[in-house]
């Protein structure tokens, strides 16, 4: 049997070059996520408009990123097409730089959707890869992307504070550029699924795609999901803005983004032990209860002091539901479809779903103001209660057929998986 392409380089030295990728691209994020709407707003968008732009990149990548996924599985070149997705989210955000009017602005911001959706599930296939081999600890290494998000949040508020949202665009730029480089420090033997393995022999076809798709427990992981990552819309499309409109100022909102960010690396330090605690869907459970908890008091609009406790739910929230979901993916499905899977959740939970979510945001916020979070806490609640019937019904096993993961211990009982520390 074939040494796994992971451990054919040293644990050290793939660990450290995925959490450079991951610190690149949050850093990327971290800017993105709260300062765009701001630059936006700067460039006098208005609030629908702002909706749209933000919510065009969720749509694209309902077409593109299972696509590009799918692309990835069958030719075996994850690393390659990560290259070319990363100098082509660059040219984008140079674009959308460039641009003038809302048209323009559009446009570049669906050429950056095309490029930039699809990074992410890539990067989570490498780190699922590393998973199966049991040579890393996912968490750890993706805490050094929730790292660079509170770096990139607080300078970023900072720098505006000081020069203008003017300057957005440019941190978007060189943080882009350190993820080109970081696509390129990527082991060259991680093109894809081991060439040695059953599934790759055999090749992967589309009908092994729509048993994925039509398989009953991945549907019902997709909708819980999908229900409490959605619940965050609000708060990624209009949160800044609402707490500039409250007169909070640009460096306590980078605050406010990295406290959230801080208690999500706390859990991924020690994610192992959760995930063995907890069982992956009871983990998605508590993660959308918590979720109704923070959108719940967030519609009442808190002073500065309790926003910032609520923003330490953020580990649950999203922390938590990524996590489970992460692990969902590694356990539930087979080795060959690992990079489909992940383009399928980004095209429904972070596409599809959070895409109409936030579009419904832009009139919700503008009649509502901060209590439009009480939507928010209701799609949570939603996704708890879809995440306790995934709980019940999932044993920790394979939701469809596959030889390539066969192999991998699975425990049952409350769906739940217990991962092997590196």
């Amino acid at each position: 049997m074939a040494t796994p392409p992971i451990l054919r380089i040293s644990r050290l030295s793939f660990a450290w070059r995925l959490g450079f990728l991951y610190a690149a691209l949050f850093l990327v994020v971290g800017c993105y996520l709260p300062y765009l709407p701001v630059w936006l707003h700067w460039r006098r968008l208005d609030t629908d408009q702002i909706a749209v732009l933000l919510a065009a990149p969720l749509f694209t990548r309902i077409l593109f990123t299972p696509a590009i996924s799918f692309a990835a599985d069958r030719l075996g070149g994850r690393r390659m097409i990560l290259i070319a997705l990363a100098w082509g989210s660059l040219l984008s955000f140079l674009l959308l730089w460039a641009a003038s009017g809302f048209w323009a602005m559009f446009l570049a911001t669906i050429l950056l959707a095309v490029n930039w959706t699809t990074i992410m599930p890539l990067i989570e296939t490498v780190a699922v890869t590393g998973i199966r081999s049991r040579a890393l600890d996912y968490g750890r290494v993706r805490l050094w992307g929730s790292l660079s998000f509170i770096v990139a949040s607080l300078g970023s508020g900072l720098i505006i504070g000081r020069i203008g949202p003017e300057v957005v665009l440019p941190l978007l730029v060189a943080a882009t550029g350190l993820m080109v480089l970081g696509a390129h420090l990527l082991p060259r033997e991680l093109a894809g699924p081991s060439a040695s393995s059953p599934a790759a022999r055999r090749g992967l076809k589309l009908a092994d795609v729509f048993d994925l798709v039509r398989a009953p427990l991945f549907l019902l992981f997709l909708l819980a999901a999908s229900m409490v990552q959605a619940s965050h819309a609000l708060y990624y499309s209009f949160g800044s803005l609402h707490w500039r409109a409250q007169g909070i100022p640009d460096g306590a909102i980078g605050a406010l983004w990295s406290v959230g960010v801080v208690a999500e690396v706390a859990l991924f330090a020690a994610s192992g032990r959760v995930i063995a605690y907890c069982g992956t869907a009871r983990l998605l459970m508590l993660a959308g209860f918590a979720a109704t908890v923070r959108w719940g008091f967030m519609a009442t609009d808190p002073p500065l002091l309790p926003t910032a406790l609520l923003q330490t739910l953020h580990a649950m929230s999203f922390g938590a539901a990524h996590l489970a979901a992460i692990h969902f993916m590694t356990h539930a499905v087979p080795e060959d479809r690992a990079a489909t899977a992940q383009g399928l959740y980004a095209a429904v939970v972070a596409g599809l779903v959070l895409g109409m979510v936030t579009i419904a945001c832009g009139p919700l916020y503008r009649n509502f103001a901060g209590e439009a979070y009480a939507a928010m806490a209701a799609l949570a609640l939603i996704g708890a209660g879809s995440a306790y019937f995934l709980m019940r019904c999932w044993r920790g096993g394979l939701v469809v057929g596959g030889a390539a993961h066969a192999a991998q211990p699975h425990s049952s009982g409350d769906g739940g998986n217990t991962m092997p520390a590196s």
